[in-house]
C-alpha cells in the first residue's frame, strides 16, 4: 500500500508527465533529424564527394559467396555476409551531432526565457562562508556582519528582448500612422 501510495504522489507532482512529454518530443525529434540526416544532408554530401550514398557505405568481413561483389548491404546480409556498415555509423553520428546541437538551442532558449532570482547570499567578511545577505551575525565564525538588502528578480533575457521589440515595432506603426495622415 505504501508502493501505490508513493507512485499516487509521484504521478500526482506531475514528474512522470513532463518526463513522458519529454520523451515522446525526443522520439519525434530523432525521426525528423534522422530523415533531415538521411533524406536532406546525405545525398548533397554523396554527390560532392562522387556519387556515394554513404547508407550503403560498407565492407564484407566474412560470409556470404566467394567472389561476388555486393551492390548493397541488403544484399550482402541476405546472401549471409557480415560486414562492417560505415555509413549507417557515419549517418548516426551526423543525427546525434544535429539532435545535441538542437537540444543545446533549446536549453539556451528556455534559460534565457527564465526570470533571474535576486542573490540572497554573500561572503562572510572574516570567514569567507556564505551567508544569507540578511545576516547580522555570522552562524560560522560568529563575527557581527551588517545585513545587505536583497535585490528585485531580475528580468528574463527574452522578455527584455521582446520590450525592446515592441518599443520598436510601436515606433515603427506611429511613424506609419503620421505619414498616412500627412498624405
Amino acid at each position: 500500500m505504501k508502493l501505490i501510495k508513493e507512485f499516487k504522489t509521484f504521478i500526482n507532482r506531475g514528474s512522470a508527465i513532463d518526463m513522458a512529454v519529454g520523451i515522446i518530443v525526443g522520439s519525434v525529434m530523432t525521426s525528423v533529424v534522422n530523415s533531415l540526416v538521411k533524406d536532406i544532408i546525405m545525398p548533397p554530401v554523396g554527390l560532392l564527394v562522387g556519387n556515394v550514398d554513404f547508407s550503403q557505405w560498407f565492407y564484407v568481413l566474412s560470409g556470404g559467396e566467394p567472389g561476388v561483389h555486393y551492390n548493397t548491404m541488403e544484399a550482402a546480409t541476405a546472401a549471409g555476409a557480415t560486414t562492417l556498415n560505415m555509413g549507417t555509423f557515419l549517418n548516426t553520428v551526423i543525427s546525434f551531432l544535429i539532435t545535441m546541437f538542437a537540444v543545446f538551442i533549446i536549453v539556451k532558449v528556455a534559460n534565457s526565457a527564465r526570470a533571474k532570482g535576486p542573490v540572497t547570499t554573500r561572503a562572510c567578511p572574516y570567514c569567507q562562508q556564505s551567508i544569507s545577505k540578511l545576516a547580522t551575525k555570522c552562524p560560522y565564525c560568529c563575527s557581527v556582519v551588517k545585513a545587505e538588502k536583497i535585490g528585485e528578480v531580475e528580468e528574463a533575457e527574452l522578455t527584455k528582448g521582446l520590450k525592446s521589440l515592441t518599443a520598436k515595432v510601436e515606433k515603427v506603426a506611429n511613424a506609419a500612422k503620421k505619414a498616412a495622415k500627412i498624405k
